[in-house]
């Protein structure tokens, strides 16, 4: 069979963790064949995908190191580093931080009529904005959220490829479109530049 399939493949549809198969497969067979059974390649290598899926691809080879020798297998550096090379397996690039406030702009900002008070007494009167970022595996995507300051409901948003204009005033067209707010309501955000936009404002 294991030439046919991959031992950790057939571990994953027989539900049995690879690394209690390999130590099943080395306490039945002689001394030797239990050392070669113990360090081989393939089982390493079966313990380096485990963990590598296990930790969400977090760790580069040094880390990986380190886990082996914790999870009680002796094994050296160079050796780790070789597997994970020859066979792709590496940590996954930390995502930069992204900035989506830009608040260095010449655009008119209008008066803060909220003054940190924002505990409005009734639904509808006192609506709050933000824009966000979430990491995807295509790329970086926006949302746009408003919300309702009285119940902290989320009542608009949007998402999209872009931090344009249009991202903040789509969220806020939906929750206008849901709540058909009455005159007088205050809607509060941060100075960027999206807000503060004439086609927002």
């Amino acid at each position: 069979m294991k030439g046919c399939w991959p031992v950790s493949l057939m571990c994953e549809v027989l539900q049995v963790s690879p690394s209690g198969y390999f130590h099943w497969r080395a306490s039945a067979g002689s001394a030797g064949d239990r050392g070669r059974s113990l360090h081989s390649d393939e089982m390493l290598l079966t313990h380096i995908r485990a963990i590598h899926q296990q930790l969400r691809g977090e760790y580069g080879w040094p880390r990986m190191h380190r886990e082996l020798l914790a999870r009680g297998l002796r094994v050296g550096k160079e050796r780790v580093r070789r597997l994970m090379q020859c066979h792709g397996i590496r940590a996954k690039g930390k995502r930069k931080f992204l900035v989506t406030t830009d608040s260095t702009h010449r655009l008119p900002v209008a008066p803060d009529l909220v003054q940190r008070r924002f505990t409005p007494a009734a639904p509808n009167v006192l609506w709050s904005g933000d824009i966000t970022y979430i990491a995807t595996d295509e790329g970086w995507l926006y949302l746009a959220a408003v919300l309702d300051l009285h119940s902290r409901q989320v009542v608009g948003w949007s998402l999209q490829a872009h931090m344009q204009t249009a991202l903040v005033k789509d969220a806020l067209l939906m929750a206008c479109f849901r709540r058909r707010p009455p005159a007088g309501l205050i809607f509060h955000s941060d100075r960027g530049s999206q807000y503060c936009s004439q086609d927002f404002q």
